[in-house]
């Protein structure tokens, strides 16, 4: 992986730059933010390994800006123990994890195999949906009126639509599908290889005009988007998938987006767990990063702690088969919306 260490501290930032390079990462080390920042503009990289407490500009300023404007950069802080509740305040603010000082390689490496896990999540293939049988199945009978959206040339058909997708202007996914409405009350959309879209533009953006389309679409027909597993986080997948799922399906999306968190609910799905069991199951060594995963679930409604037990609600034994088939949305019915790895994008 591409790595970027940020400490002032210059002892410390060579050493673990030399650590990392000798397990065969690409690493640049940089002494503050500022420094920081003009390495991100300059190249892209998977992971920032940030100090927290800087002069100046503190490993929360760094995070704020990576988040902002580098969406798909994992971010890791690194902490003593007397900041550990800085370092929670970071996750909540979108940092991937945190890791201690003094700290173990072992645990700096479990971390970056988690990063690679979410940046490399594939789907097993009887999850792979194929979007344009999916657009042709959608207009068969006449109920809707279906407006596909994908890359290469395709056919249109009954009640079948076809407009070139251009990954460069993703903004006119929206002005076509509200003319399209215009003239079909009864329009469905298909949307194939959203991947093209995430790798052009902020995440953010597509988050956003997804959700227009859903908005567009209430009262009218579904929404299908399909993806390329391969080439999306399932911190991505969650994301876009909680753009055009129902309100209550986007809690259980954003629970989701840890691989931490879907460890916990697939130790659960076997039984219910205490603490230490569950901690355990997920690999985690750090209580109180633990008990913040374990909130996330609780506040999701996923998990549900009783005395000293946890186990899951209805919600999370939905969210453990979301996991399983990773395909982040329930199975498809004919009115809902879904979002879906996709097979033979178009």
């Amino acid at each position: 992986m591409r790595i970027l260490i940020v400490d002032d501290d210059r002892i410390f930032r060579e050493e673990l730059a030399e650590l990392l390079s000798d397990d065969a990462h690409t690493v640049v080390a940089q002494p503050s933010v500022p420094k920081a920042l003009e390495a991100l503009a300059q190249e892209e990289f998977d992971v920032v390994l940030t100090d927290l407490k800087m002069p100046r500009q503190s490993g929360l300023d760094l995070l704020r800006e990576v988040r902002s404007r580098w969406p798909r950069t994992f971010v890791v802080v690194v902490t003593g123990f007397a900041t550990v509740e800085t370092a929670l305040d970071a996750m909540r603010l979108g940092a991937f994890d945190y890791v201690r000082k003094p700290f173990r390689l072992d645990q700096v490496r479990e971390t970056l195999r988690l990063v690679a896990q979410e940046r490399e999540f594939d789907a097993p293939e009887g999850a792979l949906r194929d979007p344009w049988r999916e657009a042709r199945t959608l207009a068969e009978g006449g109920r809707y009126e279906v407006l596909f959206f994908g890359e290469e040339k395709s056919s249109p058909g009954p009640h079948l639509h076809v407009e070139r997708l251009d990954p460069a202007n993703p903004y006119l996914l929206a002005e076509r599908t509200e003319a399209f409405l215009a003239d079909h009350p009864n329009a469905a959309v298909v949307l194939s290889g959203v991947e093209r879209l995430v790798e052009r533009h902020r995440l953010e953006d597509i988050v956003t005009i997804l959700d227009r389309l859903r908005s567009d679409l209430e009262g009218h027909g579904p929404l299908r988007v399909g993806f390329n597993p391969r080439r999306l986080s399932p911190e991505a997948a969650a994301s876009l998938g909680g753009a055009v799922a129902a309100p209550e399906i986007q809690a259980t999306l954003e629970a989701l987006a840890s691989p931490i968190r879907r460890k916990v609910l697939l130790r659960l799905a076997e039984a219910p767990a205490s603490f230490g069991a569950a901690m355990e199951a997920a690999g985690v060594d750090d209580s109180p990063k633990f008990a913040f995963h374990m909130r996330k679930l609780v506040e999701a409604g996923l998990v549900l702690h009783e005395q000293e037990t946890y186990r899951l609600t209805a919600r999370g034994a939905a969210g453990a088969r979301l996991v399983t088939d990773a395909t982040f949305l329930p199975p498809a019915e004919a009115a809902r919306n879904l979002a879906f790895p996709g097979r033979g994008s178009r």
